[in-house]
């Protein structure tokens, strides 16, 4: 019993999932990497947008 030869098909469908698996791996790095950046700036951030908010809220309370 033998096997067929691969078809040329099957050879360039493998090279476009290697590519597009390899595009989405990328990805999801790249938002971790984001997540991650985030998460360990978020104090930061957080300091900084309740002070916008108090701000905001500060103008709104003082307009007639």
């Amino acid at each position: 019993m033998s096997f067929r030869p691969e078809h040329e098909i099957h050879r360039r469908r493998l090279g476009r999932n290697v590519g597009v698996g390899l595009l989405l791996a990328a990805f999801v790095a790249l938002m971790f990497a984001l997540s991650i950046v985030k998460v360990t700036q978020g104090d930061l951030m957080h300091q900084a947008d309740h002070a916008q908010s108090v701000g905001a809220a500060a103008t709104t309370e003082t307009a007639p």
